[in-house]
């Protein structure tokens, strides 16, 4: 697995980067060789912060850990990184067993306009898939939306985490 490690504001060592290989090295049975690994070191509130994130095959991987010191923080992030890869096993072999998602699509779906700032700009490539396997993306990162390439249309489309633990679908109108 390929590795990059990043100093926010500070200077890693070697030790660190070391140590950081050495324990994501755990997760190589997991990914073949195209796996990319990027951490991230920083210090948020007098606290050693980690930021892992792993690209295995367009599929995310993503933990931030606060800790005392940056060894545990990098322990936890790891062992959070291979309970989500585990959770998505499950969850694939689920998926291929039974029909999880409905794909009925909403009908009056509204947006609300908000003037907010953009504080922060992510890019990646989208890669075709269904709304099912958008939605363990979404879940594995942790995040309340999810933004990707219908396989079948070739629409960008939206799944979204409902209040009511359901998920939505947004899908352009042609």
């Amino acid at each position: 697995m390929k590795l990059t490690v990043v100093g926010r504001q500070m200077t890693v060592d070697k030790r660190l980067k070391s140590q950081a290989a050495k324990k994501l090295s755990r997760l190589d049975k997991y990914f073949l060789k195209e796996g990319e690994a990027t951490v991230a070191f920083t210090w948020k509130r007098n606290k050693a912060n980690i930021e892992v994130t792993i690209n295995a095959a367009n599929t995310l991987f993503r933990s931030e850990v606060d800790e005392e010191t940056f060894l545990n923080a990098l322990d936890r992030a790891v062992e959070a990184i291979e309970r989500q890869i585990h959770k998505n096993k499950t969850r694939l072999e689920k998926r291929l067993r039974e029909g999880v998602f409905d794909h009925s699509y909403p009908e009056d779906v509204q947006l609300e306009e908000d003037p907010g700032f953009i504080i922060r700009t992510k890019t990646f490539k989208f890669k075709p898939m269904s709304p099912e396997e958008a939605i363990l993306q979404m879940n594995l990162l942790g995040h309340q939306f999810f933004v990707f390439e219908d396989q079948d249309t070739g629409d960008t489309c939206v799944v979204y985490s409902r209040r009511d633990g359901a998920y939505g679908l947004i899908v352009p109108e042609h």
